[in-house]
């Protein structure tokens, strides 16, 4: 008998994060005898029992973390619910759906992955998805900015990647703060004050729409055509399979044909990058 594609898999809660004031990541074990595999860009459904699903990105690495992990903005009544559980509560998790970014198809490239806000969480798992297997990529760039540095996602692990001697870490806040030694500015602003090359490279955008639509272009300014620039548009999803139409756009689903999209994909459809 097939699987009812809309019943989740029973999970457990085994460990809780606070990464900022309304952003915390959740470690989950799925407690049902299956193999759960999924790509770094792909999201589940996950549902608090009485209170609703949502679609939230993985935020873990399916090659490097022995539990998934989902990093979660408490926005909806769903990620409110969340953000109360507690370590030992069980939850539901439906899933993998989406594409996914195509990693292993940029083995020798150089990569340039650029996030802002909760926007971190699906490069995230790309990030460690790829260290990883460090030695088949070339140079690794990564910008990432936030409001304030309260609000600063992954904040240990950033700094950590500072550190390391075989790739490049750009942090920006938008506003000065005292003993902030980094760049002070918007996220677009920096990608333009280091301008990484677009030989051979790739770069991985995700964050708020406005965010992303200059980065683009600055990106484009850059010499990135624009299948080389790819994006994760998480937008009115509901069911996640393609059945419910929630997220249809012209021929596309997002749930199905995304989240993942090159920006010639954008440019061809009736995506657009404002109504994220």
């Amino acid at each position: 008998m097939d699987k009812n594609i809309y019943k989740p898999y029973l999970a457990e809660l085994r460990g809780i994060k606070r990464e900022t004031p309304d952003v915390k990541t959740f470690k989950v074990e799925i407690i049902e005898d299956i193999d759960f595999n999924y790509l770094p860009g792909q999201f589940a459904m996950v549902s608090v029992f009485g209170r609703g699903e949502c679609p939230i990105s993985f935020s873990s690495s399916n090659v490097r973390d022995d539990l998934i992990e989902f990093s979660v903005k408490r926005l909806g009544k769903v990620t409110a619910a969340l953000h109360e559980l507690e370590e030992g509560d069980r939850i539901g998790v439906r899933g993998p759906y989406g594409n996914g970014f195509p990693i292993d198809d940029w083995k020798g490239k150089n990569l340039v992955f650029i996030g802002g806000g909760i926007g971190q969480a699906p490069l995230r798992s790309s990030i460690k998805h790829v260290l990883a297997e460090r030695e088949s990529f070339d140079g690794i760039d990564i910008f990432y900015g936030a409001p304030s540095t309260e609000e600063i996602v992954f904040e240990d692990e950033l700094y950590q990647l500072e550190d390391r001697n075989d790739l490049n870490v750009y942090l920006s806040i938008d506003e000065k703060e005292e003993g902030w030694s980094r760049f002070v500015g918007f996220v677009p602003e920096n990608v333009e004050r280091i301008a990484p090359s677009s030989e051979n490279s790739i770069a991985l955008t995700c964050g708020p729409p406005v965010m992303i639509k200059f980065v683009v272009k600055n990106l484009k300014e850059l010499g990135f055509e624009s299948d080389e620039i790819f994006t994760s548009l998480e937008m009115k999803m509901k069911c996640g399979v393609g059945k419910c139409g929630r997220c249809n756009v012209g021929s596309l689903y997002v749930c199905k044909d995304g989240p993942v999209f090159s920006y010639d994909q954008v440019q061809e459809s009736p995506l657009s990058i404002e109504e994220i």
